[in-house]
């Protein structure tokens, strides 16, 4: 019961979509029979005037009068426009009828569509349930037995085919022919179609009358024969045998599936599919028929190596079809546009080869699949050369090479293949062994197939993408696959026979740049020319990588997008600049995988170690990139490789200091003295480094990274050097008297934040300068802190109590350090360095009397506010005599120049 309940479902969803069609092409057709309704009145209008304008003409004879229109539009199938006057003598100018148009059509009421549309659809629809209810209520009632049921179905759905064939033909006779109103004759041969196969598989199915292959023959011949209708009755009707035909399999099963069978009825099937397509000009016949075809492709692909044949014999077998049927432009498929490609043809060809590929992955890539690919993908350059519409499919083609390269490439990885005590014997295929002969060859053919024919296609086409693509695809396959053989057969060791092959294949992409750098300009062959040079680039950096440790590979993406950069200045073209992007984005993304570059082989030796390889060499191709890309203007791609540049930068810096500090470690956690104290110092240069080249440079980029790097240092000199590594908080030793990590840490930032203070003056806001100001004011007055603590308690001061004689000379040392502030403000005119000073001994003035006066005893207090008064005098005697005394002094000197 539940298979007829769904056969009808089935039924009810292929006669909606028949009546949508059919209700279309009656809107066409009533929009016809009201022109040809309008005739009439426009020949009485055009005569009317005619006689109104030359009432002395002579009357025309019989046989030059106008025609009747109705009887030349029923001759002539309805034509578009009437009829036009035919008259003997010419008409006056002033007589000439004017123009006039056809009325609107007016929409059919809703009485006429219930009686000349709804009304047919909803009875071809009956007609087929009907049928299968009447099955059903047989099986209920038990009136008929089984025999008598399908004799009943078949009868049925026979009277339905011959009704709908003589409605057909006696349509075509009458005179009304052009005007079907609800397509009758279709919708008969719909329902005769359904009843037939919910007959024959109820034969099959429910009383097994049929064996399965008499089933599977008698549903095909019925999906053919319903195809085969469409021709005359329209696309309701072939998308009605094209699904039967592709689900016939799916009904129709057995214990032991004969693939063979399968793939040949499929071959017929996607033949007239196609074939239909092809004469009706149906694009959504032929995408519907590549789906199925596709998707048939994959039962039996868990055990594809026992059953590659008659997979092959099918994607094989729906290669040509489409080649045939399908392409634009090629034997017996549609007329093309010339240079335009075009997506179905691509898609058609492309879908074999997804096919092709599915195969030889799941057969792990047995000789017979191999060949089967590679006689796909030469078939597809072969239809693509002719015909240019399917060249999208060359790029397909192009990406599934790579891919199943790179899949045998993964499968040959020896560790799959060691057990804790050794590969067993006999047990597993050596990488080394097996199929890989095949490979080598199948990789040959496909670098020159793909390199020779993407170069003798440029200047072939009036279309520039049709050229790009061919040289895209010939620069990329040869890469690609000998990237996959140098993984499979060199397990990315160092080889030389393949830095040779390498240098071999750029000496190709070279010289194809040579020969269409001198030819005259084609539709894209600037764009061909510098693709080929970038391949050349990207076979060189091969060739380093092959010949020389892992880590070059890095480095060899980095020099070729500085290659790319000159290329594009070479040849202005966009999309290099964009690939200069992406390989400094892809360094980038492998600098985040493994920071060390070849992981533990860096080894500990300072400074000259390949951190300096890994990051020194990008950073200063990024760096040479960006200068020349900024000559041809500043967008995305510059900044990109800049930031690129500017955080290789950084990262060399920065893991050069914790290999250095940390023996070679620099996965390790925490962080002493001395290595924030350099990260600090490096940061802050390399921030000013930055705010002198972004006031030339213009550049965002590097606006943006100087705030970065100078935020990172104020975070990492408050939360490192003021805490994390204080040495005063923790057991820290710093070293000598003089020389020690205190001037490492502190005197030397305070310096460099104070250099960056000016560096900034004037470019920046007052307020940043004066912070960073700030900052190098405290890191100066915590290194004489500390440095003063060092002289009393040694290198470890921390946690030590604080003495009379330390507390007096830390007062002495700050007043000494004011002192230093405004002598050089004075010297040098600066007001921040005397504001600076005024800060130092104002803090001098608070410690006197909050601290030293309740903690110093008998000299040391005495000293302390002698000294300190001493000093603010002179300050005082200063500012009176110095500074105010030469401004007033400027001032009269003014007011007598003035006069």
């Amino acid at each position: 019961m539940f298979d007829l309940d769904f056969i009808a479902l089935v039924v009810a969803i292929v006669a909606f979509f028949f009546a949508r069609k059919a209700r279309h092409e009656v809107r066409i057709l009533r929009a016809r029979l009201d022109a040809l309704e309008a005739a009439p009145r426009v020949a009485t209008a055009a005569a009317a005037a005619v006689e109104t304008a030359a009432p002395l003409a002579p009357e025309l004879p019989a046989e030059i009068k106008t025609p009747d229109p109705i009887t030349s539009a029923t001759d002539e199938l309805i034509p578009s426009q009437p009829p036009e006057l035919s008259l003997a003598q010419p008409v006056p100018e002033a007589a000439t009828a004017p123009e006039t148009t056809a009325p609107a059509a007016v929409n059919p009421s809703f009485e006429e569509r219930i009686g000349t549309r709804w009304v047919v659809w909803v009875g071809g629809l009956t007609l087929a349930l009907g049928g299968l209810f009447m099955v059903r209520y047989s099986i209920e009632a038990g009136l008929l037995g089984p025999e008598v049921r399908v004799l009943l179905g078949g009868l049925f759905a026979l009277a339905l085919l011959a009704t709908g064939e003589f409605a057909r033909r006696k349509e075509s006779l009458s005179s009304i022919a052009p005007l079907p109103i609800a397509n009758i004759p279709a919708i008969l041969t719909a329902a005769g179609t359904a009843v037939a196969f919910a007959t024959i598989y109820a034969a099959y199915a429910l009383y097994d009358f049929l064996v399965p292959g008499t089933a599977f023959v008698l549903l095909g011949i019925v999906a053919m024969g319903t195809m085969a209708a469409a021709l005359l009755h329209g696309p309701a009707l072939a998308g009605l045998g094209l699904v039967g035909a592709f689900v016939t399999p799916m009904l129709v099963s057995s214990g032991k599936p004969d693939y063979w069978a399968l793939y040949i009825y499929l071959a017929i099937v996607t033949a007239a599919a196609f074939a239909l397509a092809r004469m009706r000009m149906w694009r959504w016949l032929v995408l519907t028929t590549i789906a199925f075809t596709t998707f048939w492709t994959l039962p039996g692909l868990d055990n594809a190596a026992t059953l590659v044949a008659p997979h092959v014999f099918h994607v094989i077998a729906c290669f040509v079809l489409a080649a045939l049927l399908v392409v634009c432009g090629f034997m017996y498929g549609p007329p093309a546009e010339p240079g335009r490609i075009e997506g179905i043809s691509s898609a058609a060809l492309g879908t074999s080869l997804l096919g092709a590929t599915l195969i030889v992955l799941a057969s792990f890539h047995t000789d017979l699949a191999m060949a089967a690919f590679a006689l796909l993908v030469a078939g597809t350059l072969f239809v693509a050369w002719y015909a240019q519409a399917a060249t999208g499919a060359v790029a397909i083609a192009a990406v599934f090479v790579a891919a199943v390269f790179l899949s045998w490439a993964i499968q040959g990885n020896l560790d799959l293949l060691v057990l804790p005590g050794g590969p067993l014997e006999g047990i597993g295929v050596s990488p080394i062994q097996g199929s890989v002969t095949t490979h080598l060859a199948s990789a040959a053919v496909f670098a020159l197939g793909f390199g020779i024919i993407g170069f003798l296609a440029q200047g072939r086409s009036v279309s520039a993408v049709v050229p790009v693509i061919w040289a895209a695809c010939a620069t990329f396959v040869p890469i690609a696959l000998l990237i996959a053989l140098y993984a499979r057969i060199a397990h990315l060791d160092r080889s030389v026979p393949f830095a040779i092959l390498a240098v071999i294949i750029a000496a190709g992409f070279a010289a194809a740049t040579e020969i269409l750098g001198k030819r005259a300009q084609r539709p894209g062959i600037a764009i061909s020319t510098a693709l080929f040079a970038t391949g050349t680039l990207g076979a060189l950096a091969l060739a380093l990588t092959f010949a020389l440790e892992k880590g070059w590979l890095t480095i060899s993406l980095a020099l070729m997008a500085l290659g790319t950069a000159w290329i594009s200045m070479q040849r202005p073209i966009p999309f290099l600049r964009w690939l200069a992007a992406l390989l400094a984005g892809i360094v980038c993304a492998r600098m985040a995988w493994e920071p060390r570059v070849i992981g533990d082989l860096v080894g500990t030796t300072p400074i000259f170690n390949w951190l300096l390889w890994g990051y020194g060499v990008p950073a200063a191709s990024f760096w040479s990139a960006s200068v020349l890309m900024r000559r041809s203007g500043d967008d995305a791609p510059l900044r990109m490789v800049e930031s690129a540049a500017i955080l290789f930068t950084v990262l060399l810096v920065f893991l050069q200091i914790r290999h250095y500090v940390n023996g070679g470690d620099v996965y390790r956690v925490d962080s002493d003295l001395l290595e924030v104290a350099l990260q600090v110092c490096t940061t802050l240069a390399m921030a000013i480094g930055l705010e002198r080249l972004r006031v030339r440079s213009g550049s965002i980029v590097h606006n943006v990274g100087a705030v970065i790097l100078t935020v990172y240092a104020g975070l990492a000199s408050l939360g490192g050097l003021l805490f994390i590594a204080n040495p005063s908080i923790w057991r820290i030793d710093v070293g000598g008297v003089v020389f020690n990590l205190l001037l490492l840490g502190y005197a030397l930032p305070a310096v460099l934040a104070l250099l960056l203070s000016y560096a900034v003056a004037g470019q920046r806001k007052p307020a940043y300068a004066n912070t960073v100001a700030g900052a190098a004011l405290v890191l100066a007055l915590t290194y004489v802190t500390f440095e003063t603590r060092r002289i009393y308690h040694g290198p470890v001061f921390s946690n030590t109590p604080i003495f009379d004689a330390e507390q007096y000379t830390l007062s002495i040392a700050w007043l000494i350090f004011g002192v230093a502030l405004l002598a050089a403000g004075l010297i040098f005119s600066s007001q921040r360095a005397r504001l600076a000073s005024a800060v130092v001994i104002g803090l001098t003035v608070l410690k006197a009397f909050l601290i030293d006066m309740s903690s110093l005893t008998g000299v040391w207090r005495a000293l302390s506010f002698m000294c300190l008064g001493l000093v603010l005098v002179a300050i005082g005697y200063l500012y009176q005599r110095i500074l105010f005394s030469r401004k007033r002094t400027n001032e009269v000197r003014s007011e007598i120049a003035g006069t």
